[in-house]
């Protein structure tokens, strides 16, 4: 991670399968079904703003088409899920282990308001830009969403917040976002 660096958006019509794959994941995390909804973008966006934006754009259409169509759900959901749970004592990505340092520690509470989060919601996975907010912070919010109980709402808010993750490691990974 530390030695990776998106390449300039002037080469993204030229960029092979493999490295548009590996950007989407240094960017969203790896996810086939993402994947496979915006690998085509490199060939139309002009910078990784627009990228991200197109993106954005294509998962809350996902997330409102996924309300009549159930492979859409499906793969929504596996999209979503691709963000591993906050708090988690394993997580492959080395970009979420330092976006959740400040959630490191003492996880049972925080395990129990995934699981309650995840009862609340079925398919759905808590995603939030976590920014350098604290354990508490998040976990207000966790239960602030939790007692708003919109279904419809939670998978906006993740869509919306996988696309923001995305800015912040995009400008980390060199970016001008």
């Amino acid at each position: 991670m530390a030695d990776y660096k998106l390449p300039a958006p002037s080469i993204f019509r030229s960029l092979t399968t493999d490295q548009r794959l590996e950007i989407i994941t240094h960017l969203f995390e790896e996810s086939p079904a993402l994947e496979q909804q915006i690998v085509d973008q490199f060939d139309t966006e002009l910078s990784y703003s627009d990228f991200i934006e197109g993106t954005r754009k294509r998962l809350l259409a996902l997330a409102v088409d996924a309300r009549s169509s159930e492979s859409k759900k499906r793969s929504l959901l596996e999209i979503l899920a691709a963000h591993p749970r906050l708090g988690a004592r394993k997580i492959t990505s080395d970009h979420s282990v330092a976006e959740q340092r400040s959630l490191q520690g003492e996880s049972e509470a925080l395990a129990s308001l995934n699981h309650e989060y995840e009862a609340k919601f079925p398919g759905l996975r808590y995603v939030v830009f976590v920014n350098g907010r604290s354990r508490e912070m998040i976990m207000e919010n966790m239960r602030a969403r939790i007692a708003r109980g919109d279904y419809e709402l939670e998978k906006e808010e993740a869509a919306n917040a996988m696309c923001d993750i995305a800015t912040d490691r995009a400008r980390k990974l060199g970016a001008s976002v």
